[in-house]
């Protein structure tokens, strides 16, 4: 039996060349984005983590204790324990560091990477006893040796056109900088060679902005070799200040890091993750598709085998054997397209301001046995259904019919089987509407309820297929014989059709879902920001973790044509488990600049240990005005009672908590600073003027963005950016495997159907009328896919939306209606794509040979 699979591979090469297309693309799509996944997690990693080796141990500072000797926020590392550290028999070399931030300005004035401020990496150029820092190796120029110099990374320059004697803009934290570029130095750190910046000062200058003065940040030591590293590292720690600074492994900081990137890039993985599971569960109908249809076709041919003595078993095993051999080969030539795939998929993903950090492929174990399990495991589940059931026919009836249709009975169970799925998934979906929060339950019962969905539209496409097929026929019925033909084609085998039209309708139902729930929360984020704001103007730091410029506050306020600049600190409000973002406010110019809805209490009670809160905050804590809560503002501080004194509608402006902005600035995480300036134009309006000026008051410092309302409502948005890429990338996907999906379909019926169109072309059809009757059919079952898809889809969305409603302000149910028109376009002209290649062949047949075929 293995021969004669593997004869029938041999035999069959142009009928199984689709099927092995399609098995190929499903490995591709499943094999690419694992390998991409797992590539841009290890990029990312790679971004974000120091390299330690070669350093067998690293002196950290710790905070003096109360009442210690030594200056607050003075470190112990200085010059005379570097070389305390030196002379310590085992040690090779000590390399002290001075760590910080810095983001710089391309010479064209735009912020160079500045959405990535955990990679714009500063620091000192120290050098050895030779005058050279070894770790970054001049290119071209010399070392910094000024306090207005520096200089920068070789991927820094490049990716800012910055040149030796350009005069650079830059900020650490605050003030603007003008430095001029001195040297291009090399540099091994994967943070920067994974799509980081580099910027280097004099020792003496990188001291004054990162650290204090004579003293460092970190110091890493060499071991000698053959140096015991247990001995030294206790030779260290005694020789180090008690409590003032501590000692770690290089292998035991590697361990930790890898811990902590390994929690910042898992989100990196997800929607990838999503990109191969829907490839894989799209995918997956294509092949027992594409089986069935081959298994059907070979009816007689397995009813002979059955006739001259083989056994239902070796039947199976015969087409398990060739499904095999069809899914190896697939899963190889599939591969390696995943890996074209995975090595082109950052530059399609990647913006000029987001770029995704370039690495080489990470190819592990999981993408091979991806491909083995999708080609080999689902194509060889997908010929062992429909293979025992043509095992099954007897000799004598498959040599009669090669058609097998249902039965009554199957069809009733099928109908009820469906209606079941249907009702239990439309009622799970209905008993969320009432739902007022995202919770992980809620969320687990909406996925659950639209797999049902789906599953029940599966079950029922059957049946659906013959009602909906005949109301559109109205319509082809126009088209005069040719669109009658093609109706009638199409409901000539039901469940072929449901099957072929069932992939279009799963990408299109999670397609049209995932629009119309962006669309709703795109435009309920963009109510939000444009309802939270009288200002016309905001002034922010990119993170959290900056500041802006003291000056620039006066600055700005001085600007012509401003008429109110309120400041805003922003920090985190600690609550026992819950972490709460926090805006420090002028209660006397809140209102000016934002539009604030009080459910109960006002802003007028805002002071030293009063705060305001969100709905959202207060649904979650069960809080409400007069109620105390026990919280602390930034690190470092102690627990206390804060009282809440009203509570707002959720409102992105004003965050989660209001409360007074001396307070929060004296206990934030940089205490004094601001990290936004809400502006009042006199006019009321913005302008580009008005921006350039702004921007002018900032020193166009490259850690500052200045948006107007609209620039902030596009921003807002952007937060659907992910969404909408996972949409579009569905949209692809299901594109591409309908069309192979259809183009099998077609091509087979159009194999099976030799000696019909045969006698329609000697009864007078023309070529133009066979391909027309041959579109027409395609364009048909795409449609009978694409209408249920978008039922199901916006459905879905309905009922899910609910979830979002309960926990987002004015989330209202916006269909895209374009995007869906669009979505209904394409799916159409899939279908009239997928007919081209068989309608050709279809119209190319002489009638007296295809009569005359068997």
């Amino acid at each position: 039996m293995f021969k004669t699979a593997l004869r029938n591979v041999l035999a069959h090469k142009a009928r199984l060349l689709m099927t092995v297309l399609a098995v190929t693309l499903g490995v591709a799509f499943v094999c690419g984005t694992l390998v991409f996944a797992e590539s841009s997690s290890a990029a990312h990693r790679a971004a974000a983590s120091k390299d330690f080796a070669g350093i067998a141990l690293t002196v950290t500072p710790k905070e003096p204790p109360p009442g210690a000797p030594g200056k607050d926020g003075e470190s112990a590392l200085d010059d005379a324990l570097v070389r305390k550290l030196a002379a310590l028999p085992g040690v090779a070399e000590v390399q002290p560091s001075v760590d910080g931030s810095a983001t710089l300005n391309a010479a064209d004035g735009s912020p160079l990477r500045g959405g990535k401020a955990w990679a714009n990496l500063a620091g000192a150029y120290v050098p050895g006893k030779d005058g050279t820092d070894h770790r970054h190796p001049l290119v071209t120029g010399r070392a910094p040796a000024h306090a207005d110099e520096l200089v920068v990374d070789r991927g820094t320059a490049a990716a800012g056109r910055l040149r030796v004697g350009d005069l650079v803009t830059l900020a650490t934290d605050g003030p603007v900088l003008k430095k001029r570029l001195v040297g291009i130095v090399d540099t091994k750190d994967s943070r920067v060679t994974a799509g980081g910046t580099l910027a280097l000062f004099d020792t003496a200058t990188a001291q004054g902005l990162f650290a204090t003065p004579g003293h460092f940040t970190s110091i890493d030591l060499a071991a000698a070799p053959g140096a015991d590293q247990v001995a030294l590292a206790a030779d260290v720690t005694a020789a180090l200040p008690a409590d003032r600074a501590e000692v770690a492994t290089g292998t035991a900081q590697a361990t930790q890091q890898a811990t902590n990137v390994d929690l910042m890039t898992r989100g990196y993985q997800k929607m990838p993750k999503i990109f191969a599971g829907a490839a894989l569960f799209i995918g997956s109908f294509l092949i027992v598709n594409t089986f069935t249809m081959l298994v059907s076709r070979r009816t007689r041919e397995i009813a002979l085998l059955r006739a001259i003595g083989a056994t239902r078993r070796q039947v199976v095993r015969s087409v398990l054997w060739e499904a095999a051999l069809v899914g190896l080969a697939a899963s190889a030539a599939g591969f390696v397209l995943g890996l074209g795939i995975a090595a082109v998929l950052p530059d399609v993903l990647s913006t000029s301001q987001d770029p995704l950090p370039k690495g080489p492929l990470a190819i592990g174990v999981r993408p091979v046995l991806a491909a083995l399990g999708v080609g080999v495991g689902v194509t060889v589940l997908a010929a062992w259904l429909p293979s025992r059931r043509a095992a099954k026919v007897a000799p004598i009836e498959a040599l009669r019919s090669a058609e097998q249709p249902p039965t009554p009975a199957a069809s009733r169970v099928r109908g009820i089987a469906g209606l079941v799925l249907l009702l239990a998934g439309a009622g799970l979906l209905m008993s969320l509407t009432g739902a007022n929060d995202a919770s992980d339950a809620n969320l687990q019962n909406a996925m659950f309820g639209c797999a049902l969905l789906v599953a029940a539209m599966i079950a029922l496409a059957p049946l659906l297929a013959v009602p909906v097929i005949r109301l559109g026929g109205r319509l082809t019925g126009r088209l005069g014989v040719s669109g009658r033909l093609a109706r009638e084609n199409a409901l000539r085998d039901p469940r072929r059709t449901a099957a072929t039209a069932s992939v279009l309708m799963v990408s299109t139902a999670l397609v049209a879902g995932l629009a119309v729930i962006g669309n709703s929360t795109g435009q309920a984020l963009d109510r939000q920001a444009a309802d939270g704001l009288s200002a016309d103007y905001v002034i922010g730091a990119r993170t959290s973790m900056t500041a802006i410029d003291p000056a620039a506050l006066k600055r700005v306020a001085d600007t012509p044509g401003v008429r109110t600049a309120a400041a805003v600190a922003d920090s985190t409000l600690f609550t026992g488990g819950n972490v709460r973002d926090i805006s420090g406010v002028d209660p006397a110019t809140l209102h000016d600049v934002m539009k604030l809805d009080f459910t109960s209490g006002s802003a007028e009670g805002l002071g030293a240990g009063r705060i305001a809160v969100s709905d959202s905050v207060a649904r979650e804590a069960g809080l409400s005005t007069g109620s105390t809560l026990k919280a602390r503002i930034g690190p470092g501080q102690d627990f206390k009672d804060y009282t809440v004194v009203g509570v707002y509608r959720d409102n992105p402006v004003a965050q989660d908590v209001l409360g007074a902005r001396g307070e929060v600035q004296r206990d934030s995480f940089k205490p004094g600073s601001v990290q936004r300036i809400l502006v009042r134009t006199e006019s009321g309006a913005a302008s580009d003027a008005t921006e350039a000026r702004l921007r002018t008051a900032t020193g166009n410092s490259p850690l500052v963005q200045v948006r107007d309302r609209e620039a902030l409502v596009d921003e807002a948005g952007g937060v659907m950016s992910e969404l909408l890429t996972l949409m579009y990338g569905l949209l692809a996907i299901g594109a591409v495997i309908s069309l192979l999906g259809i183009v099998n379909t077609l091509a087979m019926s159009v194999a099976e159907r030799t000696r019909e169109i045969g006698v329609l072309r000697a009864i007078g059809m023309d070529r133009a009328g066979v391909r027309r009757m041959i579109r027409v059919e395609a364009v048909t079952v795409a449609a009978f896919g694409t209408l249920l898809g978008l039922v199901g889809g916006v459905f879905g969305a309905w009922a899910v939306g609910s979830l979002t409603s309960g926990a987002m302000t004015g989330y209202t149910l916006s269909p895209p209606w374009g995007t869906l028109a669009l979505l209904a376009l394409v799916s159409l002209v899939t279908g009239a794509l997928a007919a081209a290649v068989p309608a050709r062949r279809a119209a190319a047949l002489r009638p007296l040979e295809a009569v005359g075929q068997m």
